[in-house]
């Protein structure tokens, strides 16, 4: 009696465990099949300012570097409507000075501006100071504000972010230096997925993030700090060995991926989703920028000086990455205190903004830059 009891017991047990490791099968699978066939996929966004993305692209898509009077005219221009904005956001005003000033690069600190202008459409009594250029009348004192433009860097996660970013400079200085990407740029594609995550991941960040001022890393659908899934970061692989892809790169970035052990499913995860070392949540995602900005390049549309489409693009897919004129912005929609944005246009006001421009300045070029 007492061995049928026990084998009641023992065959118990082993239905037992063979449910519950068949439990966790079926639900490995299906967080698989889920990826695989794209249903953990946002559907994205066109962003509601995409036309005034597009006008600024082609108000300043020509520089006037050979015309010194217009320059001239330009810079005083400039000047004057920094003047202006630092009555009513004297913190970006004086961002924007800076990076001229440090830069010299005239188009892209009318750009910053226009940056700010896009969340300054509503102002009448601003574009009226505007319109005032070379009219002599003083312009009336007007209360100033101490906090930026852009709503969502006048929340304290944005401090702890910037704190945390400075950390890992060195690590994305590396991956510029290997990929020819400029950093500023890299820290843009950065922000929009570290921001997302700001609403999405809350009690990580009361935990840890806030705390230790670190990035917050991912580990399940998308990985690390730049949030790249596996089909994405296996696609880069392949691209950079493909010479026959359009986004292909060249000899000399073949082996910037190439891996140490026969487990590339397990050295891929560990590469991207550590702790310590974010150094290629860095590089793929530099990679993956680069390789769309050659793709839009050989086929004759050029986006390489349109950071807020490159990370759209970064941010939607390769699948989606379809060379043509005028593309949209957008991406995945990110609520920040109540407010919706879009992944591409949280990347490019960033860009923009001057924000953290000490540590990432502009370089004399977005990709394969020559100052170091």
């Amino acid at each position: 009696m007492k061995n049928n009891g026990s084998r009641k017991i023992l065959t118990y047990l082993l239905v037992g465990f063979m449910g519950f490791f068949g439990l966790i099968g079926l639900v490995l699978t299906m967080g698989f099949l889920a990826v695989k066939f794209h249903l953990t996929d946002d559907p994205g966004v066109v962003d509601l300012n995409d036309r005034y993305f597009q006008e600024i692209k082609d108000k300043y898509g020509q520089s006037d570097e050979n015309d010194s009077l217009k320059v001239n005219i330009s810079e005083a221009k400039l000047l004057y409507n920094l003047s202006v904005l630092s009555r009513y956001y004297p913190a970006n005003a004086f961002y924007i000075q800076n990076a001229y000033y440090k830069s010299h690069n005239l188009r892209e600190a009318q750009r910053m501006f226009e940056a700010v202008n896009l969340h300054m459409q509503q102002n009448a009594e601003y574009h009226a100071e505007l319109d005032k250029f070379q009219e002599s009348a003083e312009p009336s004192q007007l209360k100033t504000q101490t906090q930026s433009v852009f709503e969502w860097m006048n929340i304290s996660e944005w401090q702890d972010f910037k704190l945390a970013v400075v950390k890992d400079k060195h690590l994305i200085d590396s991956a510029a230096q290997v990929t020819g990407v400029e950093p500023r740029l890299i820290v843009a594609v950065l922000v929009g997925e570290q921001i997302r995550l700001f609403n999405s991941n809350r009690e990580a960040y009361k935990k840890w993030i806030g705390p230790l001022k670190i990035l917050s890393v991912e580990t399940t659908f998308s990985l690390g700090v730049t949030g790249i899934k596996v089909p994405t970061a296996q696609t880069i692989e392949r691209n950079l060995k493909d010479s026959t892809s359009v986004f292909y790169l060249g000899k000399q970035y073949e082996h910037l991926l190439d891996f140490k052990t026969n487990n590339k499913e397990q050295e891929r995860f560990n590469r991207l989703t550590s702790y310590k070392n974010h150094y290629y949540s860095y590089l793929y995602a530099a990679l993956n920028v680069k390789q769309i900005m050659v793709q839009w390049e050989k086929a004759g549309y050029p986006i390489k000086d349109r950071p807020e489409i490159l990370a759209t693009l970064f941010n939607i897919g390769y699948e989606v990455s379809v060379p043509k004129q005028n593309p949209v912005v957008g991406g995945s929609g990110i609520n920040i205190k109540g407010k919706r944005y879009s992944f591409g246009a949280v990347a490019y006001e960033f860009y923009y903004s001057g924000e953290l421009f000490e540590v990432f300045p502009f370089k004399n070029a977005k990709f394969d830059y020559t100052d170091v």
